[in-house]
Formats: structure tokens, C-alpha cells, sequence
């Protein structure tokens, strides 16, 4: 073995140099990553780092004039979460959560403000009696919390991404798009100005020459801020943001191309902190802002297309492309967790596997779908963006419950707590570690959602968990409606349900009608691979403020979810309190839900069209190999070599364009980025066999996914105490 320096052939402002003995079988291009898959630019000044970050700081929080004066003003810090929507859908979505959080804080200061001047006003004494005999005393009725703000970054490749959100609906009903700063426009145009054409490898190929080039050179100033903020500091002390959601439909090109390069950029910046070897002098002077490793938590929030719409035949090209995208995802999640021939600590194998999040959130487009059939609805008279607006609906209500389950006092108003009267000390948190080390991999969401019961009079006097049962909360129903077919809630106007379905929607439904009909006996659902193979779960409950959920009710829901998901290593739980008017549940499942019916159909569909081999492309042979690959003892990789060709033909899609399309955006790539040593062709970022070879090791993971029960071990055994019982039978051989 003999030691090698490998140099990255990136700018001098990038990840540089490695040094690492590498056997003999490797080759030095193996092993220079740089020239390889990832050559990010990484801005590596930290000085310039943080002088962008104050830039995105004083946009994001104005500074008044008095406040400048003021050498002694705190400086504000970034939130502790943050969206990135992109694509139409994803930036549509985000776009909707930012003007859903503006909006509540707007009315609730309001109230607050109101209800402060209202308590210093002078009453008569027949006024006040009034309001107390007809309950008028607002300071009893139940508020929710006014939520968290988070930074929202918005990106499209097409150039009028910024027209579109400002003529929006959103955009010209309020002064939300000029008051709410906390909401960032990413303008790439001058990269790419006309979408990526419904095809994700060139989106895929967009966004890496976006994020390989010097962001010094963009004419958009804002770029290298935003790049500062999303992907250069993340992790270290100057920017206090550690949750990014990633959020974009599988379907299209632009979202579905873009979101995971940028996820893997951000990932290879925060990975590359870990071997950062900068000279102890440089780390001294810099201590106040240095890349002291911090955890963050990173996730895709993935909108899959519908896949058996009863009323119309799907677009082919929608099920490929988020078939691409999950193999993709699951080979790089196979690399980075569990390929043991890579299990190695050295900067360059670990950079050469990164994953692009630490989970995907999988919420299907027949939300909206399942809702009108279980309504008895007509689905054929509703409007496609009355459909988009209620997945886009669920979408939120799991973003908000995740956010406020790990908010951070510094996320609210300084004042907030005391005006709504919440006891803080009473909330349980999962922070941006939590999330860490209990969601990796594909996740599916349920929830649902109660009104408050009738409280009794002393309700007040109760503790947050009380042993009293009779709180008329009824916690089974709640549990069966968070993973029941989506569904509209007709009183809290939430919809309920779980996001991706564990089979076909038939069996599903008579599977759930036995489990009701039983008394909520799990016998015929804990057996899905959904739910017999989960890893672990994550339950986050949301009280109204003045709410004590009961003890029982508590202990009630725990047994549920052990009795469904039998096989959970991990078990997480998180409590907050005042978020919402209403009692609400969401239930994240964790690695299982890649064995789903609509996960398989569309990972399948890509194969068939973009890998498999004429004789396979048409009819059900590679279906049925594909379950012989997952479900077999033996993995016969031999068999799927005879089936498929060696990478992905883009032009199974794009048609005979794919010929045309592949010399412009090289050449386009070349014009944009000068060094040579840097240039990456298309084919270099086509899916392999290997790939497809990854996700299925994945998959057969999962399907073998077991645990053993805990076992009480005893020194103590039967055999044990009755000699020790004969002892004390016969003291004459206690003697001897």
C-alpha cells in the first residue's frame, strides 16, 4: 500500500487536498473525487463567508435608523429552520407556508396589541360584569400560537419565476411579498432561462453548473449570499439555521433534477467542515465564527404524481421521472448507510458517498383524489388547481407540526410566551439532533386532527399528563383517522390521512374497515411491509394551551403505535404545546414506505423504460424479476445484468430531442465555466446499472428489516431458588 496526494482539480477556493493511503487496486481517478462526480464550488474565505451572511442578515432583518445608531444592538439571528421550494410545486408550497406563518403573526399581534390596551383602558364596573356573565372575557378564549417564521428560499429555472409569485393571488391580495423579508427569490436566469423540459437529468445537469461555478461571477449579487447562507456556512456558528427542507414534486424536471444536486452540494460542504485541517493560528483568529461542527437536519419533502386515476391516463413521462429520482435517492442512501465495502473513515471514500438528506418525506398527489372518493364526491367536476391547493394544504399542516415540534425560544417574539400564557417547561422538543438520528431514508406522514372536548370545570387544576380518562377525547379514532385514507375533516377543515398508501387503495380500505371492526386489532394491517417493516417512528402531538392531555389518553396511543409498527427499533415523541386551536397528531414513518405499492410501481417504470433491454421493455417478466430480486434469499445480479443495458437512456424520454439537447447544454456548460479540468458531460451524470443495483440492495434491507424483543436475563434461575428452598428445608445440610 503507498500514499498518495490527490488534488482535487478545482479552484483554489475549493476542497483542495487529501492525503490517504489507497491499495493498490485502485486507481488515482477512483479517488480524486474533485474530477469526479462532485466539484461543487465551496467558498473557503471565511471572511468573505461571513460578510455575505451579514448582507443576507440586514436584508432579512431591516435595521431602523435608530437602531443603528445603537453600538450596542444584539445582532438578530438566522431562523432555525428553513424552506427551499423548487420547481413550480415546491416553490408554490413553500410560497403558501410563508404566507400562512405571515399571516398568523400578523393577526395575532393584532389580537395581542388589542387586547393590551384594552386591560389599561378604565372600565365601569357593569361593563366588566357583562362580559364575565356572557363569557366575553377574550383572554379565556383558546388561541393557537402564532408560528415560527422560517427563511424561504424560492428557486425555478424559469426566468419569470419572480412575475409569477408577484402576480400570484398571494401577491396581490396582501403586502406579504413586501413585508415578509424573510422570503428569498433565487434568480438563476442567467444560468437558464426556459425550464428544463420535464426532463430531470437536465435539470439535474442545470443545477451542477449552477453550483460549480464561482459565485463571484454571477451577475446576480443576492446568489452568493443566499450560496453563503445555504450551503457554505451550514453547520458552523454564524448561521444558527439547522433545518432545511428541501421541497419539490418527483414528477417534473426542474424540481425533481435540481433539488437533490443541491442537497448533495450542501451535504458535501458540511461533510468537507469534518476533514477541515486549517492551521490552528487561522482556527484562533477565527473562534467567534468558526466551523464548529453542529448537527443539522436535512430533508426532501417529495411529491410523488398520481399513479391510478380512475378518470384519466397519466403522463408516462411523470412516473418515470420520479421513478429516477427514488432510485437515485436509494442508491445514494444504500452507499452512505449500509454498502459495508465502503466502510471507510478517509475523506475521499466519504465524500465519494454522501447522500443528498437525511430523509425524504414522500406525500402523494392522490391526496386530494382519495379525499373526494371517501366524500362520495364527483372527482371528475373538480378543478386540477383546487387539487394542487389541498395536497399543497397537507403538505403545510406537516411542515408547521414539524416545525414547532423543534422551535426554539429564539424563533419567537421575545414577548410571545408572555402574552399567550404558555408554560414553556411543559413542551417536549425534538431538536434538529433528534430528527438526526431518528429519520433517515424514504418517510411517509400521518395525521389528523380533533376539536377540544368539553372540558371539565377544573381543568386548569390538572396536570399535562392526568390520570383522569373521561377527558372525551376520543384517541382511538383520532389515531385510526391519521392512517386512514386522506380525507376532508369537515369541523377542523384539516385533511387527514396518510401520505403515500401501504397497498392498493381496494385492499387497503377493507384492510382498515377489519381493523375498526376488531376493536382496533392491528392483526391485518401490522402484518404490510408499511408497517411491519418500519425502523422508527416519529409522533409529534400538538395541544391547544389550555388542553391537559390525559395520561391515559397518552398511554392509549403509545400501545397503538407498538401494537402496529411491531418491528420499530426507535421511538420518538414530541409534545407542543399552544401551536394550534386544535388536538392534533402526526405520525412520521421512517425506511418502510419504499416497500409501498406506489413506491415500487414508479422506481419499476423507469427501469423498464430507461434501462431494461427491448425484450423487456413491454411486457411483465422484469415486474416479476424485480420481486424475485427483493424477495430471494440470493441476490442474482447475473440475471439482471442480462436484463438491463449498462446506464440510463435519456432519449427513451426526450426522444430523438435527447441528441440535439445534449451539445447545447455542454456547450452552454463550457461557456459558463472556463476550466477545463472542471467540465462534466450529461453522460457523466447518467444513472448506472450500479445504481439500480444499489437501490434494489436497499430495498432487500428494508424487506429483511426485523428486531429480536428484549429478553429479562436472570442469574437467578428456578433451579437456583428451589435448591436454595431445600437449604432452608433441612438445616442439618445447611450445617454440613
Amino acid at each position: 500500500m503507498s500514499t498518495k496526494v490527490i488534488k482535487s482539480s478545482a479552484s483554489k477556493d475549493d476542497v483542495s487536498v487529501t492525503v490517504r493511503p489507497f491499495s493498490a487496486t485502485e486507481t488515482e481517478a477512483d479517488l480524486n473525487f474533485g474530477s469526479g462526480r462532485y466539484m461543487y464550488f465551496t467558498e473557503r474565505d471565511l471572511s468573505r463567508i461571513l460578510s455575505n451572511l451579514d448582507a443576507l442578515r440586514n436584508s432579512v432583518f431591516p435595521v431602523t435608523a435608530s437602531e443603528e445608531e445603537d453600538s450596542n444592538r444584539r445582532q438578530q439571528q438566522f431562523p432555525s429552520v428553513c424552506l427551499i421550494g423548487l420547481g413550480r410545486c415546491g416553490s408554490n408550497i413553500a410560497l403558501d407556508v410563508a404566507s400562512l406563518v405571515y399571516n398568523a403573526r400578523s393577526f395575532y399581534m393584532n389580537e395581542f396589541n388589542i387586547e393590551e390596551r384594552q386591560q389599561k383602558e378604565t372600565e365601569y364596573r357593569p361593563v366588566r360584569w357583562i362580559k364575565k356573565g356572557l363569557n366575553l372575557d377574550r383572554s379565556h378564549q383558546v388561541k393557537p400560537v402564532f408560528l415560527i417564521e422560517p427563511l424561504v428560499m424560492l428557486g425555478d429555472l424559469d426566468k419569470d419565476i419572480e412575475g409569477r409569485i408577484r402576480f400570484s393571488h398571494k401577491g396581490e391580495k396582501s403586502n406579504f411579498l413586501q413585508d415578509y423579508n424573510k422570503m428569498k427569490i433565487m434568480d438563476l436566469s442567467e444560468v437558464h432561462a426556459g425550464g428544463a423540459g420535464n426532463a430531470p437529468i437536465l435539470g439535474q445537469y442545470l443545477a451542477k453548473i449552477i453550483l460549480n461555478k464561482d459565485t463571484q461571477k454571477f451577475s446576480n449579487q443576492d446568489w452568493k449570499f443566499i450560496h453563503s447562507y445555504l450551503i457554505d456556512s451550514c453547520g458552523i456558528k454564524a448561521n444558527q439555521s439547522r433545518l432545511y427542507f428541501y421541497i419539490f414534486s418527483a414528477g417534473g424536471g426542474t424540481g425533481s433534477g435540481m433539488a437533490s444536486e443541491f442537497g448533495l452540494a450542501q451535504q458535501y460542504a458540511y461533510m468537507a467542515k469534518t476533514f477541515d485541517t486549517r492551521p490552528e493560528t487561522e482556527n484562533e483568529a477565527n473562534a467567534g465564527h468558526s466551523f464548529v461542527f453542529e448537527p443539522i437536519f436535512t430533508s426532501g419533502i417529495c411529491i410523488l404524481p398520481n399513479i391510478t386515476d380512475h378518470g384519466v391516463e397519466m403522463s408516462e413521462a411523470l412516473h418515470i421521472n420520479s421513478g429516477r429520482l427514488l432510485c437515485k435517492y436509494l442508491a445514494e442512501e444504500w452507499d452512505f448507510s449500509y454498502n459495508l465495502e465502503n466502510e471507510d473513515s478517509a475523506e475521499s471514500s466519504v465524500m465519494h458517498r454522501i447522500r443528498p438528506w437525511n430523509a425524504m418525506m414522500l406525500i402523494s398527489n392522490d391526496i386530494m383524489r382519495y379525499a373526494e372518493e371517501t366524500d362520495d364526491g364527483e372527482i371528475q367536476h373538480i378543478d386540477v388547481n383546487a387539487m394542487e391547493k389541498y395536497a399543497n394544504q397537507y403538505i403545510s399542516q406537516q411542515i408547521f407540526n414539524i416545525l414547532t415540534a423543534q422551535a426554539v425560544t429564539t424563533d419567537y417574539d421575545e414577548n410571545y410566551f408572555r402574552r399567550a400564557g404558555i408554560d414553556i417547561g411543559e413542551t417536549i422538543r425534538l431538536d434538529a439532533n433528534d430528527l438526526f438520528m431518528s429519520l433517515a431514508g424514504p418517510v411517509a406522514v400521518a395525521y389528523a386532527e380533533s376539536v377540544i372536548p368539553n372540558a371539565p370545570a377544573a381543568v386548569d387544576k390538572l396536570k399535562l399528563f392526568d390520570k383522569n380518562s373521561n377527558s372525551g377525547l376520543n384517541i382511538d379514532d383520532l389515531f385510526f383517522r391519521s392512517i386512514d385514507l386522506p380525507h376532508f375533516n369537515k369541523v377542523t377543515q384539516a385533511i387527514e390521512g396518510i401520505s403515500l398508501l401501504p397497498i392498493e387503495s381496494g385492499r387497503y380500505r377493507e384492510a382498515l374497515a377489519s381493523y375498526v371492526k376488531n376493536g382496533y386489532d392491528p392483526k391485518d394491517l401490522k402484518d404490510l411491509h408499511f408497517f411491519k417493516n418500519c425502523s422508527s417512528v416519529v409522533s409529534i402531538i400538538s395541544l391547544p394551551k389550555d388542553y391537559k392531555l390525559s395520561y391515559m389518553d397518552l398511554n392509549r396511543l403509545k400501545s397503538h403505535l407498538n401494537t402496529l409498527f411491531p418491528n420499530t427499533t426507535l421511538k420518538r415523541y414530541a409534545l407542543v404545546i399552544g401551536a394550534s386551536a386544535n388536538i392534533s397528531l402526526t405520525t412520521l414513518i421512517v425506511k418502510s414506505p419504499c416497500l409501498s405499492d406506489d413506491f415500487l410501481t414508479l422506481i419499476v417504470s423507469f427501469i423498464k423504460r430507461c434501462f431494461a433491454k427491448d425484450d423487456y421493455r413491454f411486457n411483465d417478466s422484469l415486474d416479476k424479476a424485480m420481486l424475485d430480486f427483493i424477495r430471494d434469499e440470493h441476490f442474482d445480479e447475473e440475471r439482471l445484468d442480462s436484463m438491463l443495458h449498462e446506464f440510463e437512456n435519456p432519449a427513451k424520454i426526450l426522444d430523438t430531442n435527447w441528441y440535439a439537447i445534449k451539445p447545447m447544454y455542454e456547450k452552454k456548460y463550457r461557456e459558463l465555466i472556463r476550466n477545463r479540468d472542471k467540465f462534466v458531460s450529461i453522460n457523466d451524470i447518467r444513472l448506472s446499472r450500479d445504481s439500480v443495483k444499489k437501490s434494489i440492495h436497499y430495498l432487500r434491507e428494508i424487506y429483511r428489516h426485523k428486531i429480536s424483543k428484549t429478553k429479562v436475563i436472570s442469574l437467578n434461575n428456578l433451579s437456583d431458588k428451589s435448591s436454595d428452598k431445600a437449604a432452608k428445608a433441612d438445616p442439618a445440610a445447611d450445617r454440613a
